[in-house]
């Protein structure tokens, strides 16, 4: 891991807290629309959010 400023830390956990709401939101939308094609993309999504969010807290030390 890279040394990481405290201005980064803060960038870093900015765009975690955008990820983790957009994964949520996603898998929100995904268990309540009625079209199962829509379902199935908005799981998609939150996946790719998912993804998204383990890269980045495993670049500040994070084990999840």
């Amino acid at each position: 891991m890279t040394n990481l400023t405290a201005k980064d830390l803060d960038v870093l956990i900015h765009i975690l807290t955008g990820e983790e709401m957009a994964c949520k939101k996603a898998r929100m939308y995904s268990n309540t629309l009625t079209d199962a094609a829509l379902a199935g993309e908005m799981e998609q999504i939150a996946m790719q959010h998912e993804q998204r969010f383990n890269a980045l807290y495993a670049m500040i030390g994070g084990n999840k």
